[in-house]
């Protein structure tokens, strides 16, 4: 004999698009769906050089769980992510391979600099450390501390998720997200 379904009315959902809504139905427009999946299934991929790396294992950890925002998935190939991590510090040695990963990410992708060093070059104000990624590839959202710790990278991703949400489908397509790619020699 098979029981009956007992549904659960005290489970609340969060993150419904705005639309109409009726029983066993839901309207809303496309853009509102596209950023609701791609807000809760973003692949990111870390580029950690140092110290900033490390607070990015324990953002991962069981303890700060980055999976828990819909990112079980690290990748570590440019063409299957969506979200470069930049962490540490980065030689201007290391410019041109960094740019060269930023490229070969598949539309949309974003960025987030964590820590002083990928932020502004940190304490190496030195002749060989780039003072700052923004100087390469365009940054989403800045992740200040050395190292952040990993609550400060966590809002950092819910940052990016904010954005990610809120972006049209054609944002990318605008003149404005052009000058911006053309402004850092990008096509």
């Amino acid at each position: 004999m098979s029981r009956p379904v007992q549904y659960n009315n005290f489970v609340k959902f969060e993150g419904i698009p705005e639309g109409y809504q009726g029983e066993g139905f839901m309207a809303t427009s496309f853009d509102k769906v596209i950023g609701l999946a791609r807000k809760n299934s973003i692949w990111p991929l870390p580029f950690a050089t140092s110290c900033c790396g490390i607070e990015f294992m324990a953002t991962m950890a069981s303890h700060y769980d980055l999976a828990r925002f819909g990112s079980e998935r690290v990748g570590f190939s440019p063409r299957q992510c969506d979200l470069l991590m930049v962490m540490g510090t980065i030689a201007k040695k290391m410019g041109p391979i960094l740019k060269q990963v930023y490229l070969q990410m598949a539309e949309p992708r974003w960025v987030i600099s964590v820590g002083a060093c990928a932020c502004s070059g940190g304490i190496f104000d030195t002749y060989s450390v780039l003072q700052g990624i923004d100087q390469i590839i365009p940054v989403d959202v800045y992740v200040p501390g050395c190292p952040p710790r990993p609550e400060a990278i966590l809002d950092g991703f819910m940052k990016i998720q904010e954005l990610v949400h809120a972006e049209g489908l054609r944002r990318r397509h605008g003149d404005r997200y052009k000058e911006l790619l053309a402004g850092y020699g990008i096509e």
